[in-house]
């Protein structure tokens, strides 16, 4: 009886579940990081930008002045995880996996953080963890949070400025954290993102505990907070002057509000549709949590979940360009309604029709896709595998959910979790390689037959940052008539055209570098 009562006291900590869930999240968002190349554009870019700061480090002002490519400044983005990823090298070498590495610690901290942010908030330990595991296996998270992109972080600094906030209700000194948080913010995607991230914690304030916004800790530790941004901006301001200035905080920042990047816009509803895609089957949960949360709008879970979801969807549907990553700091807020949700479920064994057949119907979709995909050969053999587990789980939670058992929720959650570890170390979790040609073989024939610093042409239409990394060249779309005019040259000049283009081109003497590879069409050519 002792022994089981120490169990008890254990799992009843906030440090073990903590812990635990530092753990398990690490060991989800770190798994097999390294298994697949780097993706086009942020993973690129940001791979590129780092290995710019580790190569001039310390001989160079690089750390400070970010360069991509051929020591082009980078303007896009301050350099905080830049700085991170580069350190990084530093310590294991170039690769995907210590690209990805530090990017994806951050948003593995992001879930116990969650986790303290709910015990916080709800009354229940249970309501707090089940947010947190929630969290932790949603699919759109689960993916992006472990590639080098910045919205993993930037998940962790608002979750951690919003726990600081929290905890200041009692004791003010934890006021000067969030205001450190929201300097972080700044420091890795922007002014702009501080200040909508921002304001949503000025709005929560102004409703549930306006006295804070009087707190002299609070600014304090805003102003502390954006000092290292501010100053950051200052330095590239004095060294670039104004185009700085229009590049970096306009067309980089708040032209994206009213005009599309690279003609990627999408309807109002856009992020709306994303979530329903790529929530289930936690999205099945989530209309309970916000009639719980209206009905209850008075407590502080509901007034911070329904602000932080209701202010950021809003927010960042009226944007004109919208990619899918943008919407990543509204699934935090999302999983406290589904937190909530569940709980009430665990708590008073509430099990409503709605979640039955929809849960029924989800597994039998798994399965008839499993066998249909799966016979067909329309799909490979180990996806089938894992869909089928997918629909097991779905099957096994739909027949708790039936007999009205709330055993299906540690089902889903442990289920999917496992799923998503499969996920991870297998070649399917990063399915945006398959929009285009593979880059590593061709990189690796690029660098072994051009000279360092050699800019190639390419017939192709779109930018490949993955290729420019791999390749350590800059890589330069040209339409037709650009590469004709370049091909007339005394000097050597390397192009990348498929087919396709030689055809249409109609060169009379080329060479060939390198040898044809296997699955890819673009061929590395040369004037002389």
């Amino acid at each position: 009886m002792e022994r089981l009562g120490t169990w008890k006291k254990l799992f009843n900590s906030d440090r073990f579940c903590v812990l635990s869930l530092l753990v398990i999240a690490i060991a989800l968002y770190t798994s097999g990081l390294g298994n697949l190349p780097l993706r086009d554009w942020d993973e690129g870019i940001v791979a590129g930008v780092a290995r710019n700061i580790w190569r001039g480090f310390p001989d160079s002002n690089t750390w400070l002045y970010p360069t991509i490519n051929y020591d082009d400044p980078y303007w896009n983005k301050p350099p905080l995880i830049h700085w991170l990823v580069a350190f990084s090298y530093s310590l294991f070498g170039i690769g995907e996996w210590s690209t990805r590495l530090f990017p994806a610690l951050l948003s593995a901290c992001s879930v116990p953080l969650l986790y303290k942010i709910g015990r916080e908030l709800f009354v229940s330990r249970p309501a707090a963890i089940f947010s947190a595991l929630v969290y932790l296996t949603f699919l759109p998270i689960a993916r992006h949070g472990r590639v080098a992109m910045l919205d993993g972080a930037i998940n962790c600094w608002f979750c951690f400025a919003v726990w600081c906030l929290l905890r200041g209700r009692k004791d003010p000194r934890w006021l000067l954290g969030a205001g450190l948080g929201l300097g972080s913010i700044c420091l890795t995607k922007g002014i702009m993102m501080g200040i909508l991230l921002g304001g949503i914690i000025i709005i929560f304030l102004l409703w549930d505990s306006p006295k804070l916004l009087l707190t002299p800790h609070f600014w304090v530790g805003v102003i502390l907070g954006v000092i290292p941004a501010i100053a950051w901006y200052l330095l590239q301001y004095f060294h670039y002057g104004s185009d700085f200035l229009g590049i970096s905080l306009g067309k980089q920042t708040f032209n994206r509000i009213w005009e599309p990047v690279s003609h990627v816009s999408h309807p109002p509803w856009y992020y709306l549709s994303e979530i329903a895609k790529y929530s289930l089957p936690w999205l099945i949960f989530l209309p309970y949590g916000l009639r719980v949360a209206g009905k209850n709008y008075h407590l502080s879970w509901a007034k911070l979940a329904l602000i932080w979801c209701g202010v950021y969807l809003l927010a960042t549907s009226l944007m004109v360009t919208k990619l899918p990553w943008y919407i990543m700091p509204i699934y935090p807020g999302l999983s406290l309604f589904i937190g909530a949700s569940l709980e009430i479920s665990w708590e008073q064994n509430i099990y409503f029709p709605s979640w039955k057949i929809s849960m029924t119907l989800l597994a039998i979709v798994c399965w008839v896709g499993t066998i249909y995909f799966g016979l067909s050969g329309q799909i490979e053999p180990g996806l089938a595998i894992l869909t089928g587990f997918i629909a097991l789980i779905f099957s096994i939670a739909s027949f708790f959910l039936l007999s009205s058992s709330p055993y299906f929720i540690p089902t889903i959650i442990a289920g999917f979790y496992l799923a998503l570890l499969f996920l991870f170390n297998s070649n399917y979790w990063l399915w945006e390689l398959n929009e285009a040609f593979p880059v590593k073989p061709l990189a690796t024939s690029i660098q072994q037959h051009t000279p360092p610093q050699q800019n190639i042409y390419t017939a192709y239409p779109n930018l490949r940052p993955s290729l420019e990394f791999y390749s350590d060249r800059v890589i330069i779309p040209a339409t037709d008539d650009r590469l004709k005019e370049l091909w007339q040259q005394t000097k050597p000049v390397y192009f990348l055209v498929d087919r396709d283009a030689l055809n249409r081109l109609e060169f009379q003497e080329y060479v060939k570098l390198g040898k044809q590879l296997d699955g890819i069409t673009w061929q590395l050519i040369s004037n002389q």
